[in-house]
């Protein structure tokens, strides 16, 4: 732990961002309201990111997919819906605001929200330290007490170069990480949905013509879809362990779990009820397809059957054993849940929707995970306003973008409350500086 001199450091940030996704974006934007409110209490961020350039699942910018929240639920219109971040603004900038509306369409395409994102993260280029990665989170001391934190970053392609910033507050937002099968490598035709459009614009020739597409969900249909488009010589494979895709449940009162209320709701919840909550709901966005593509698929599926050359094949009941490389492909192992058969399917490639998981924030900040509280089964405990619960000496705000599902509930991890959770975490910065200079 680092010894300062007495007095706070005047030089630190007020915040830094880890990650600069949609979650941090949204924060940064909070931020910049405030600042223009209120210039006498303005608050400094910065923000790092080891992407190159500002990107969001880019490899899943499939052409005409289309988002599952309302446009609506952008980074900032929930919160404030006249601020010049809006989804609106950001068409009626485009020349595109009355073709839009002419759509009757609350759902735009992932490809122009991804534009969404992109043209709000221009904004805020100059706080960002982009191609950079946190690889180390140092502890700041003062009197006994830890009032800053040092995030230490290198280049996230390599390098010796290091950089040092020094904050009062954290907020991590380094979003999910691929789930793959146990067992199962990613490999040159092994490949998780994440990198779907980096790796199947390079395979120019087919050997096997076969796809096979693990998972049951909206990113494994739109694989499907994708894949089956794209390749018109392939047989497509789709393998779940379900009997058919099952529809989102996105009726108005189930999307009430996604509402700012419903947090505060699920937060003050006893235990067991958060659990029952999580599994009420999961059908509203866990292992779901939206129903349109669910139709679109079975259409094509028939319309084969009718034709006589069926190329969509759903290998449903069924779980997939392993995968193997072999020659310019992969062999997906398989055995069917009613039958017992096992059987390979020689593929070009291997395609893994299977979901992501959490990074757990204790990873990076070192020293400090130890400082940090945790309830009976080991999860972080964290505050309403998303600041993890720390040992009394840590002055150092710790802000989760993410993984607070047990505390927060289901949007923990999605779009809908990014605009409202932003502006909580804004506050909550301005307040306990506020408390912190009334303390000194």
């Amino acid at each position: 732990m680092r010894e300062t001199s007495p007095g706070r450091d005047a030089g630190a940030e007020d915040l830094i961002g880890i990650g600069f996704g949609p979650a941090n974006l949204a924060l940064a934007i909070a931020v910049d309201a405030h600042n223009e409110r209120n210039p006498q209490e303005a608050l400094s961020a910065r923000f790092v990111e080891r992407q190159e350039r500002f990107g969001w699942h880019r490899g899943m910018l499939l052409e005409g997919a289309t988002m599952q929240v309302a446009f609506l639920k952008d980074l900032v219109t929930m919160r404030d819906p006249r601020s010049r971040f809006t989804f609106l603004s950001y068409l009626q900038e485009r020349g595109r605001l009355a073709d839009f509306i002419n759509q009757k369409s609350f759902y735009p395409t992932r490809l122009e929200f991804h534009d969404y994102l992109e043209w709000c993260a221009a904004e805020f280029t100059d706080a960002v330290d982009y191609g950079r990665r946190a690889v180390e989170v140092r502890p700041v001391a003062e009197a006994g007490r830890v009032v800053a934190v040092e995030v230490v970053t290198e280049a996230a392609a390599g390098g010796a170069e290091r950089r040092t910033h020094r904050a009062r507050n954290l907020s991590v937002g380094t979003g999910l990480t691929p789930c793959l099968p146990e067992g199962v490598t990613a490999g040159e035709r092994v490949w998780h949905t994440r990198d779907l459009l980096y790796r199947a614009p390079e395979l120019t020739e087919l050997r096997h013509r076969r796809f096979t597409v693990v998972g049951a969900g909206q990113s494994a249909a739109e694989a499907v879809e994708y894949l089956h488009r794209t390749f018109p010589e392939a047989e497509v494979c789709a393998v779940f362990s379900r009997y058919g895709y099952s529809p989102a449940d996105d009726s108005p009162f189930a999307n009430r779990i996604f509402d700012p209320e419903a947090v505060d709701h699920y937060y003050g919840a006893p235990e067991p009820v958060k659990q029952r909550l999580l599994d009420l709901h999961a059908n509203t966005n866990y292992s779901v397809v939206d129903g349109d593509l669910i139709e679109q698929l079975y259409r094509t599926v028939y319309q084969e059957k009718v034709a006589g050359r069926e190329r969509l094949r759903m290998l449903n009941t069924t779980r997939l054993a392993g995968v193997e490389q072999i020659a310019d492909g992969a062999r997906a192992a398989v055995r069917n849940l009613a039958t017992g058969e096992e059987y390979g399917l020689d593929s070009d490639a291997v395609v893994l929707a299977t979901g992501y998981a959490h990074v757990d924030p204790r990873e990076l900040l070192g020293p400090l995970a130890a400082d940090c509280l945790v309830d009976g089964g080991g999860r972080l405990r964290v505050d309403r306003d998303h600041r993890v619960l720390t040992a009394d000496e840590v002055e150092v705000g710790i802000y989760l973008q993410g993984g607070t599902e047990h505390t927060h509930g289901i949007t923990s991890s999605l779009l809908s409350t990014l605009a409202v959770r932003s502006g909580e975490i804004s506050d909550s910065l301005l307040l306990r500086r506020r408390l912190c200079a009334m303390a000194n």
